[in-house]
């Protein structure tokens, strides 16, 4: 018997839910009936557009002949879409529904999860150089499912939507007015995150704060389950430092280094989104596994992880401050869910504050499934 909501019945949707980094596809299809949630394959395409890429899928429900983990190039996110749809149509999965996409940035129109329109094409064109890092392939994978499945509905599942009601003492910049009525003003991130980490808190704490470290990292304050502030700002680069991108930065150290050696702003976007974070400073690597392992023996690592978790738990006490105390802290992301060692070190310098790291909480984000349930609603409308 199908699931009855409104006193109608609600028949099952299959969602696909896509997740389009600067050079992955992550992909997920699920089975939607209410809130209930089932997972029938999951997938990547890793390093898209180099030279060692590579693609793994795997069904949820199926013999070991069904998974498949290959070395494949990609030349871009549309021919690993293009991959990813056959290799779910060859093991005979269900055609999608409906397609979500999580999209970084969304700029100063779109703020609110949406259903895809032509409008709302045009106005995620537009702000491309609010997330130059994502925003193009993401554009390119949405467009290559509106060519190949072109009566599927897609629904644009927002990082920013979380943080769209920010207070103006924490979302604006002390610039000038004219600005901010440019769209120049704090946008905040990893909001899907979020969104699936407060469902798995039973209750919500009246003050939260949601230290989100991965490849990406943001530190969010929450109360009553609502942001109040967060450190990712304009763009995602701004923050914490992370695996590659350099966090927050001196204004006039951009101004400096566009005089001395960086003219141009693609120089200056490469510089502070892929050269520097964890890899800049350590010189090895921006995968904290691997720098963990090597601490010991290089100073530079050494520093490095140093640095992360100064700011990291530098960070999270301005947030319990804007706050006015913490309840709870949380850690998820790769760093945070995985990374004892880093957890310790951030909490060893918050005790003033009453927590360590046992009173700290773990939580897995589940984007994907987020991603679903947005697209669940909104593809009905």
């Amino acid at each position: 018997m199908a699931a009855v909501v409104s006193g109608r019945p609600q028949t099952p949707q299959t969602i696909l839910a896509l997740n389009c980094g600067s050079s992955s596809l992550k992909f997920g299809l699920y089975n939607v009936r209410d809130a209930a949630l089932e997972l029938l394959c999951e997938g990547e395409a890793e390093e898209v557009g180099r030279d060692n890429g590579k693609f793994w899928l795997k069904a949820a429900a199926s013999t070991e002949a069904c998974n498949v983990t290959e070395q494949r190039q990609f030349p871009d996110h549309a021919a690993a879409l293009a991959y990813a749809l056959t290799s779910l149509q060859h093991r005979h999965l269900p055609a999608p529904d409906a397609v979500g996409h999580r999209f970084v940035h969304g700029g100063p129109h779109v703020r609110e999860h949406v259903k895809l329109t032509p409008e709302i094409f045009e106005q995620l064109q537009s702000a491309v150089p609010y997330a130059p890092l994502h925003a193009p392939s993401a554009l390119a994978v949405l467009d290559a499912i509106r060519r190949k499945l072109p009566a599927v509905p897609q629904v644009i599942c927002l990082d920013t939507a979380f943080h769209r009601y920010m207070p103006d003492v924490s979302k604006f910049f002390a610039l000038p007015y004219s600005l901010q009525t440019r769209g120049i003003e704090r946008y905040g991130f990893h909001g899907l995150s979020i969104e699936s980490i407060l469902p798995q808190l039973h209750p919500v704490p009246e003050r939260l704060v949601i230290a989100h470290l991965g490849n990406g990292c943001s530190v969010t304050a929450i109360r009553d389950g609502k942001s109040v502030d967060t450190t990712m700002g304009l763009t995602p680069t701004g923050g914490i430092m992370m695996g590659t991108r350099s966090g927050d930065l001196d204004p006039g150290v951009m101004l400096y280094l566009q005089r001395h050696g960086y003219e141009t702003p693609a120089a200056l976007e490469a510089l502070v989104d892929k050269q520097s974070g964890f890899l800049g400073v350590s010189g090895v690597s921006s995968d904290v596994r691997q720098l963990s392992s090597v601490r010991r023996e290089n100073w530079q690592v050494d520093l490095a992880l140093r640095m992360f978790c100064y700011q990291a738990r530098k960070a999270i006490a301005g947030m319990a401050a804007a706050l006015g105390g913490i309840d709870l802290l949380v850690f998820a992301g790769g760093i945070g869910e995985h990374s004892k060692e880093l957890r310790q070190e951030i909490c060893a310098g918050l005790e003033f504050m009453g927590i360590n790291n046992g009173r700290a909480r773990i939580v897995q984000t589940k984007e994907d499934e987020q991603i679903c349930k947005i697209t669940a609603r909104l593809s009905r409308s």
